[in-house]
């Protein structure tokens, strides 16, 4: 451990660990073990050279069984809009992945929970001040923009559209769960405006310019 301040209740200071040891001890987190339907089991996707840092929600059940974030259909749509293959995604020198919510949360009327509140004040200040080479910053879905951006001002639709807003640093994205089908469908601006602009972002972080 570094000769850095003691974390006070519960959350980490950063810098008070190496990358490597913040990261053990992140997916041995067992704070909010009692509230966890399925129990702890933290899922996250971190390297210091990561130029794009994906922050979702919190995993369902197949990441949870699985270990592996965003193995699932909501995965496949992403990679989709990103145009990266598994092996690209799965690089965590280009891209980072953390949720705001490390474990599965449980169910909830029409659909997962909410990410436990505890998670990202805990885990995010420490993990995302060590990934310095982060360019850009994938906010996806509401929980996580209502984390990063503070109380939401606007909806959804409205941060989607004016992504540039938020550029070069950060970049909202709807969820790409399977349920959203119809706020996609709704929308047919998304696909024709937002996701070449996506990847352009995307791929101007990733270049070694």
């Amino acid at each position: 451990m570094r000769g850095h301040p003691r974390s006070h209740d519960g959350v980490i200071a950063i810098g008070q660990y190496g990358l490597d040891e913040l990261i053990a001890r992140a997916r041995a987190c067992t704070m909010c073990a009692d509230a966890l339907p399925l129990g702890p089991r933290p899922v996250l996707s971190v390297h210091p050279d990561a130029r794009v840092l994906i922050v979702g929600q919190a995993p369902g059940t197949r990441v949870h069984e699985t270990g592996i974030p965003w193995n699932d259909a909501s995965g496949d749509r992403l990679r989709t809009w990103l145009d990266v293959d598994t092996d690209a995604f799965y690089d965590a020198r280009s891209f980072a992945i953390l949720p705001a919510g490390l474990c599965y949360p449980g169910r909830a009327r029409g659909g997962d929970a909410p990410p436990r509140p505890e998670c990202a004040p805990r885990w995010h200040p420490p993990l995302r001040a060590a990934l310095d080479r982060v360019r850009l910053t994938l906010l996806v879905g509401a929980h996580a923009q209502r984390y990063d951006l503070g109380p939401a001002r606007t909806t959804l639709s409205q941060r989607v559209q004016d992504f540039a807003a938020y550029l070069p640093e950060r970049f909202p994205l709807p969820h790409p769960s399977p349920r959203n089908r119809r706020w996609l469908s709704e929308r047919p601006w998304f696909e024709a405006e937002v996701v070449p602009a996506l990847r352009r972002a995307v791929a101007d972080a990733l270049s070694d310019a």
